[in-house]
Order: structure tokens, then sequence, then C-alpha cells
């Protein structure tokens, strides 16, 4: 932290999510995520339907327990229990990791980071579901209501220590360096 403090550090810039909850009304709910928007069942205790368009094209109608939109950042928490790829944290991508879907070919899909994602909400769900962004802001979504979520113009600006290197984190974060990878 000395170092840090004396301005000897690498600077690298992480982009965030920006999500918004709306319909033809207006705007319910904007938050911002540096991990991940998460679209949950909330009290559901069945599977919940919506779609995901990206880019104004329709990329699958989904039956789950929701989608996890995580940022490179994020793809080592959340996402990666779930199954989604670890994404280097300087991509400019998102990945979209669908949760414990009925279809067995739904798979995590990686798109651009500066592609517009909605998720348009049946109104077949029975009752609200549940958008979380980085797990905190919880915000009820309505049938028919949709969700919006693409990359923030802002960025977070992290400092590391000059010998700070990615791999080194990865490698400790996910135990790789352990006798007993499994």
């Amino acid at each position: 932290l000395g170092a840090v403090l004396a301005g000897q550090y690498k600077e690298e810039l992480r982009f965030l999510l920006h999500t918004k909850i709306f319909d033809h009304k207006g705007v319910y709910f904007e938050g911002d995520a540096l991990n991940d928007v998460v679209l949950g069942r909330g009290s559901e205790t069945h599977l919940i339907e919506f779609d995901v368009h990206v880019n104004d094209q329709l990329v699958s109608h989904y039956r789950s327990d929701g989608m996890i939109l995580s940022t490179p950042t994020g793809s080592t928490a959340y996402a990666l229990s779930a199954g989604g790829p670890i994404m280097h944290p300087q991509l400019n991508a998102i990945v979209l990791v669908p949760m414990f879907s009925h279809s067995l070919s739904s798979r995590p899909l990686v798109i651009d980071s500066q592609s517009k994602i909605i998720l348009g909400i049946s109104e077949h769900n029975e009752t609200d579901l549940r958008i979380s962004c980085d797990g905190h802001e919880s915000r009820m979504v309505k049938p028919g209501q949709k969700v919006s979520v693409e990359k923030n113009g802002q960025q977070l600006r992290l400092l590391h220590p000059l010998d700070y290197h990615y791999y080194d984190t990865l490698r400790s974060k996910l135990g790789w360096e352990s006798k007993h990878q499994g």
C-alpha cells in the first residue's frame, strides 16, 4: 500500500454495466454494476420465462431460474459458479449465463460490450421477479416489463502495485497452485 500511496503503481480501467427496468409507462429503476446484473426468480418456485434480445435481434426465449449478465471483472464470481467462462479483465465483452435452464442447449454467450441487451419478461410469469446489481440493489420486475443492460460510459480506475499480475491473482483465487486441485 505504501508504494501505491507514494505514486508507484500501474493503473487499470474496468467498465461497469448500467441497467434499467422499464415498460411503456416509464423507467422504474436504474443501477450500475462492476461485476454482474442478475435476473432471478424472486419468490417463484418454478422456472421463469423471458426473451433476450441483443442489438434488437432475438437471441432466444429462456425458461430457467434466471440470467447472469457479467463483466470480465465479474466473470470469476457468480457467473463462474453458474458455468460461465473466465474472461480476462481487459476484454471488452459481456457474458450472458443462463441459470439452470430447462434446455440443455442453453449455454453461456459472450458478446461485444458495446451491445445493448434487452430482457423481455414474459406475461406468463405468475409473480414478480428480481433484478440485482452486484448482489446489492435488488428490485422487483413485473411480468411484461423489460430490463436493459449495457456498458456504462464511466469506468472504475484501479491502482495496482508495480509487481501486480492478473494471472497471479487468478491462480491464487482459484487455487490453481494447490496440490489437490481435484
